[in-house]
């Protein structure tokens, strides 16, 4: 087991050319991998990495030694995966953080369902709309939403959907309902702002688009109560469809400019990823992501179906 951590530790390095960042996603201390290379090369008695201040870099042995060094780790990963196939059923908790609206919709019936098909795993979620590290927070993963950002976290995608403006018909009976972007001048404006405040909205219909700045009436940190405010008429919000599609339906909320939806500046549609550090995923929080994302892709397919 020593001598798996130390190639574990060699290939992170290589992969990532930093001892820091490979000791971040492995969720140890960089003198702790330092030591496993360096443990490594003595035995080998080679040198594997060429170290400066600006970089790592890899020796023409590094290189050879890689190659073999990540098939190991396969070939390992891939004997526990068998053996955990023949053992017994996934047990175990699966701790993550996720956005306050998954627990308004979609989460709780979904981890109802993988308890009663995985009764030996349980669950322990902390909802926050901020970004919460899940090295440090001692998490398997974190889901966040929208658009991932650079970082050394692997990134599991979940589900695409689009997000549109909504309000409440009772909203629209005293201000109107906006059919174009340029009709929203005036208009009042409930902003999220966790984890970051975007000054400006994107919106595109087909290869139109149109930059928004919006002036908010209301902020809040919070996912649920953007919603709420949506719903008791304080303004117009910019929402996922999987979220507002059961209020939709039942007349709760309106679409405004129901033709247009919002992008990045790119013109990129936002997607739910879960984020994780190291190279390798207990089967009980892999099963546990399948299952999440078949949920989302279910949500998001029905929203497309009602626009």
């Amino acid at each position: 087991m020593a001598m798996l951590w130390e190639l574990q530790a060699f290939c992170a390095v290589v992969e990532r050319k930093s001892f820091v960042v490979a000791a971040r996603m492995l969720g140890r201390s960089p003198s702790a991998v330092t030591r496993a290379v360096q443990s490594l090369e003595q035995q080998l008695g080679q040198e594997l990495l060429r170290r400066s201040h600006k970089e790592v870099g890899v020796t023409e042995a590094g290189g050879t030694y890689y190659a073999y060094a990540s098939e190991m780790i396969a070939l390992q990963d891939e004997a526990e995966e068998k053996l955990a196939g023949v053992a017994a059923k996934p047990q175990g908790w699966i701790r993550f953080s996720a956005p306050e609206s998954l627990a308004l919709r979609l989460m709780p019936e979904m981890i109802a369902r993988f308890g009663t098909a995985y009764p030996d795993v349980q669950i322990d979620v902390r909802y926050a709309d901020g970004l919460l590290d899940p090295i440090k927070e001692s998490l398997d993963f974190a889901i966040r939403g929208a658009f991932p950002q650079s970082s050394e976290l692997r990134a599991f995608p979940l589900w695409s959907y689009r997000r549109y403006l909504y309000a409440s018909p009772d909203y629209v009976a005293r201000r109107g309902l906006p059919q174009t972007p340029e009709a929203l001048a005036g208009h009042d404006f409930v902003i999220h702002t966790a984890p970051r405040v975007l000054r400006d909205w994107f919106l595109r219909r087909g290869g139109d688009s149109y930059r928004l700045n919006p002036q908010p009436r209301h902020r809040f940190s919070s996912g649920i109560a953007v919603y709420q405010a949506a719903l008791h008429g304080m303004g117009i919000v910019r929402l996922a469809d999987w979220l507002c599609r059961p209020a939709e339906a039942a007349g709760q909320l309106v679409r405004i400019c129901p033709d247009w939806h919002l992008t990045s500046s790119t013109g990129v549609e936002p997607r739910m990823h879960a984020v994780y550090a190291g190279e390798r995923m207990p089967r009980r929080v892999r099963l546990f992501l399948q299952a999440l994302r078949e949920a989302g892709e279910a949500e998001a397919r029905a929203a497309r179906a009602s626009a």
